[in-house]
């Protein structure tokens, strides 16, 4: 009777906070929407457009996937990009993103009333982690952020149940949360052996035979990948060492004379820069009380929970002094914005450990801390309720004003002149923004991921170019083929130059 009255009691407060959770999720789409601030990042618009290009293209496929993202994220937005008007609103991409951060904090919610068996623990753990404005935000954009959440949570959640009650339904529910995870952020892919030690070292008879099957589901992840890499590509490694590459990218810019990331085989900087990301995101209330969760924490002996949620940190410093990686912050040489997400992925190790800092408060007063330490760990965004305070927003709004200001203008434009089925050669990237701005479908845009076509028109627009339009930004490989065929033809002539603070040229040409 009691076995089932608990049940029933737990059953109840999941019900509860995942109807907190839709209706938390469903404001911040719409919230985010009503502003404007959808697509603000460019990587969200991106990875938008990405998904559409799979199934609206000249070449539509798994090709159009991509070789340096991984496809989870695209793969979720597929039911819903399909739609042109959750396309061109981008919430094609923020819905699948509300529901992923709706899940992570959910299992987050779950794993941690199992792992500290505590209510109290479980509802501050949901209330820091879900009342933070800087991962609302990117709930209602189409990021990947929240989709690595919900895998990291998930992947805790299982885990943890294997610990209390060793099953391999529990090593194969955490294989598929891994195998996720992999697919979505190579985070993902750094969690992996970690978790499989877990289940090696785990003082059950069915430790050999969990491990096995975690390792076999989760590693069909990197090994997907690998494969299509090398199908798609000729290299497995593509992704890590091709030209669009993180470090591909990072040496070019280090040839032309950039200074290196701060952090670059700078282990103290590296850190030193993570920290003041992740006080930033979080702000400094959530720290102190995660240091005194700490506490509570070392009290218990419990361990495994604070490590895998620690890995996510571990990973990004270490990115930072050996892949390439940036974070810039202001107050931070180079005063700028860039990457300042990358500190979210703390935020559930965070969490929990504010969670156990409930455990500290006297068992009468247990019932009321929740409340009390979610707003002493919230407050900063209380006192000022500003935008501008988010550090995530705030990267997304001053770096894509200029972007959004000339994506603006070129959409405005060939909204009016542009006639369906008349063709835009182009480059696919920022550009595709002012595609999906004007209304153009994908397939009426000839680009370099529709392969032999593009490369064909390239090298020889004489014979193989026939769009009536061209998109492209000053100097590129685009316009210097549009200045090479005038002396053979077909002959354009540039109808629109767009230029902006601190951006790029744009170019906009029509042929005679």
């Amino acid at each position: 009777m009691d076995l089932r009255r608990g049940l029933r009691s737990r059953g109840l407060e999941l019900f509860a906070a995942a109807a907190v959770m839709a209706a938390l999720a469903s404001a911040a789409v719409v919230y985010v929407r009503r502003q404007g601030w959808t697509l603000y990042y460019g990587d969200a618009e991106a990875h938008l457009n990405i998904a559409r290009r799979i199934l609206d293209s000249r070449t539509p496929g798994p090709d159009q996937i991509g070789t340096v993202w991984l496809p989870l994220p695209h793969l979720l937005m597929l039911p819903f990009v399909v739609h042109d008007g959750l396309w061109r609103s981008g919430l094609a991409g923020a819905i699948p993103s509300a529901i992923c951060f709706a899940a992570a904090a959910l299992f987050l919610f779950a794993a941690v009333r199992a792992a500290l068996d505590s209510r109290a623990a479980a509802w501050t753990a949901l209330a820091v982690f879900a009342g933070n404005p800087n991962l609302l935000y990117l709930a209602g954009t189409p990021m990947t952020e929240p989709l690595l959440l919900a895998c990291l949570t998930a992947l805790l959640w299982c885990t943890v149940g294997f610990d209390r009650r060793p099953s391999l339904v529990w090593a194969a529910a955490a294989g598929v949360a891994a195998l996720a995870a992999s697919l979505t952020r190579y985070e993902g892919w750094f969690l992996l052996p970690f978790a499989a030690l877990f289940f090696l070292l785990r003082p059950s008879g069915r430790r050999v035979s969990a491990c096995a099957v975690f390792c076999v589901i989760a590693g069909l992840g990197p090994l997907a990948w690998l494969a299509h890499n090398a199908w798609y590509y000729s290299n497995p490694l593509e992704f890590y060492n091709g030209p669009y590459s993180a470090q591909a990218i990072y040496q070019r810019a280090l040839q032309a004379g950039m200074a290196r990331y701060p952090g670059d085989h700078d282990w103290p900087r590296a850190l030193r820069y993570y920290a003041a990301a992740v006080q930033q995101c979080a702000a400094w209330p959530l720290v102190a009380l995660a240091a005194a969760g700490l506490v509570a924490a070392l009290r218990r002996r419990i361990w495994w929970p604070f490590l895998l949620l620690a890995l996510p940190g571990v990973f990004y410093i270490w990115s930072m002094h050996s892949s390439g990686t940036p974070i810039f912050l202001p107050g931070l040489w180079p005063n700028s914005f860039y990457n300042t997400r990358y500190a979210l992925p703390t935020l559930p190790l965070l969490a929990l450990l504010a969670g156990a800092a409930a455990l500290l408060v006297p068992a009468r007063l247990r019932a009321w801390a929740p409340t009390v330490l979610a707003a002493a760990a919230l407050a900063p965004w209380w006192v000022h309720p500003r935008p501008a305070d988010w550090i995530v927003w705030k990267e997304s709004q001053v770096n894509s004003e200029a972007r959004r200001a000339w994506t603006r203008q070129a959409s405005g434009f060939l909204a009016s002149a542009y006639r369906p089925g008349s063709g835009v050669f182009t480059s696919f990237g920022d550009l595709t923004a002012i595609f999906r701005q004007a209304g153009i479908p994908l397939r009426q845009t000839l680009h370099e991921g529709n392969g032999p076509a593009f490369a064909a028109a390239l090298a020889n627009p004489r014979f193989f170019l026939h769009e009536e339009w061209a998109v492209a930004f000053s100097g590129d490989a685009i316009a210097t083929a549009i200045l090479r065929c005038q002396r053979t033809g077909p002959r354009y002539h540039r109808v629109l130059i767009i230029t902006a603070p601190h951006a790029p040229v744009i170019e906009i040409y029509r042929r005679d």
